[in-house]
């Protein structure tokens, strides 16, 4: 399907000067994978973005809660069952634990089927005086330290759009298919149960969502409603080739969508008001997210907002704020209240990790829980002190046990870091650490504190 002639042409962006991109030698074989991936079906649906702005415009006004997280960075070798069923499981388990608290339907939205590139601090890496290309996602180069792997390879965006639609269509199989079901979530989180110190916490929510269930069967109503659940990718829209390459035109409206992934957003490296990110993006009709940092100002998201969504479209802008648990309560005030004084209605989601990355004295890159915890906290007091929603949480996460992150219920520790470290960019939050931070956001919204907007009554069935 061809591209809109009033989407940029690959040229015009290219003019802008992208930052973040790969320099690729191979000029005629990276034209040749642009040319078969044009011809190439969507990954998504028009109609299905149109479903997920509809259910932003719901974050944005207090009505819903925004749940998105999965991998830091995605790689080739890890679609497989094991591994994307490891992540549904987590993210449907922290989604329980929110309808419950929130009495608000929660959006579930992965970090996943798209994620594969990622931009760097640095273009290059060096060890013992060798230096190469840095590793920026299998869908650059690969992570192993030598030439011919860290040479940028354009075959490799076939790859991704293969790695996509194949975890794409392993979800949807999977959420549609009965694994969904509450009574499976509960079985999942049996371990969990008996080996956190949250355990005993998720299973009186258990027994609740079991007294839930009796009643609705008492009641007559079918407990399949919650077999299945609504569920959406995303991924940050970073390589100008693939994302261009994947721009097509809804056969219904004329309208162009990137068919990448659900929800695109522009990261906080790529947000330059004139840049070639925001240019390919403020013409697709997709939902969209932008990364805001500590060096955001209220001016440069209004800039941002007006320019991606100048007929302020409800459910068309979400900004992800990233700015540190040093920084939060200090930066973030000024934004929020001049953009809602605007009268902007944005969606506002937290992102506690990647402002609060360190080095460990063993070498290791990690996070500490307790940071990522106080990011939130000051995300859902500043909403709390100016009476506005705070409409979700955008985390790095597995269904693994990894030894990525410290601290949490299990009191991880640097000296642990060496034992399941197996992230090939940022640190991710375990199975054991995602949970837990979804009941601290938990008691964040039933606290009697934030305000909610038209609450479900207990025990109506709602989208989990």
């Amino acid at each position: 399907m061809p591209v809109t002639t009033e989407v940029p042409s690959l040229e015009q962006l290219h003019a802008l000067s992208p930052l973040q991109q790969p320099t690729y030698t191979d000029e005629s074989g990276l034209a040749e994978v642009i040319r078969k991936l044009r011809k190439l079906p969507p990954l998504v649906f028009a109609g299905e973005c149109d479903e997920l702005r509809t259910k932003m415009a719901s974050v944005a006004s207090g009505e819903a809660f925004l749940l998105q997280g999965g991998d830091c960075a995605e790689t080739f070798d890890g679609v497989t069952a094991a591994n994307i069923s490891g992540k549904l499981r987590t993210l449907l388990s922290m989604a329980v634990v929110l309808t419950y608290a929130a009495q608000v339907p929660i959006v579930k939205v992965g970090r996943m089927a798209g994620q594969y590139a990622k931009p760097r601090s640095s273009d290059s890496e060096t060890r013992g005086g060798i230096t190469l290309p840095a590793y920026r996602g299998d869908a650059v180069n690969g992570f192993a330290f030598t030439p011919e792997s860290r040479e940028p390879d354009p075959g490799r965006l076939l790859g991704v759009y293969n790695a996509s639609a194949a975890t794409m269509n392993l979800s949807r199989a999977f959420l549609t298919g009965g694994f969904a079901h509450l009574r499976s979530v509960h079985n999942w989180n049996a371990d969990f149960v008996k080996n956190s110190a949250a355990g005993v916490q998720y299973q009186n929510l258990a027994n609740e969502i079991d007294r839930a269930l009796a009643f609705m069967v008492a009641c007559g109503i079918d407990e399949r409603v919650f077999a299945t659940v609504d569920f959406y990718s995303s991924h940050e829209a970073l390589l100008m080739e693939y994302e261009h390459a994947m721009t097509r035109i809804d056969s219904r409206t004329q309208l162009p969508y990137g068919t990448s992934g659900h929800f695109l957003w522009i990261g906080e490296r790529t947000r330059q008001l004139d840049g070639a990110h925001v240019e390919l993006l403020r013409h697709v009709r997709n939902p969209l997210g932008v990364k805001l940092g500590p060096t955001t100002t209220a001016d440069t998201a209004l800039e941002l907002a007006d320019r991606l969504d100048p007929e302020h479209e409800p459910g068309r802008i979400t900004f992800i704020t990233r700015m540190g648990a040093g920084k939060i309560r200090d930066v973030l005030p000024d934004v929020v209240s001049k953009v809602t004084a605007s009268g902007r209605q944005v969606a506002w989601v937290c992102d506690p990790m990647h402002g609060n990355t360190f080095e460990a004295a063993n070498g290791y890159k990690t996070r500490a829980f307790a940071d990522v915890m106080s990011e939130l906290n000051g995300f859902f007091d500043v909403h709390e002190e100016l009476g506005t929603w705070p409409g979700g949480v955008h985390v790095e996460l597995t269904g693994d046990d990894v030894t990525e992150c410290v601290g949490g219920s299990d009191d991880l520790v640097e000296a642990d870091l060496v034992n399941r470290y197996e992230t090939l960019c940022d640190p991710r939050l375990n199975r054991n650490q995602s949970l837990e931070l979804a009941f601290l956001v938990a008691e964040r919204l039933t606290d009697g504190r934030i305000r909610r907007a038209n609450p479900v009554q207990a025990y109506q069935p709602v989208n989990l």
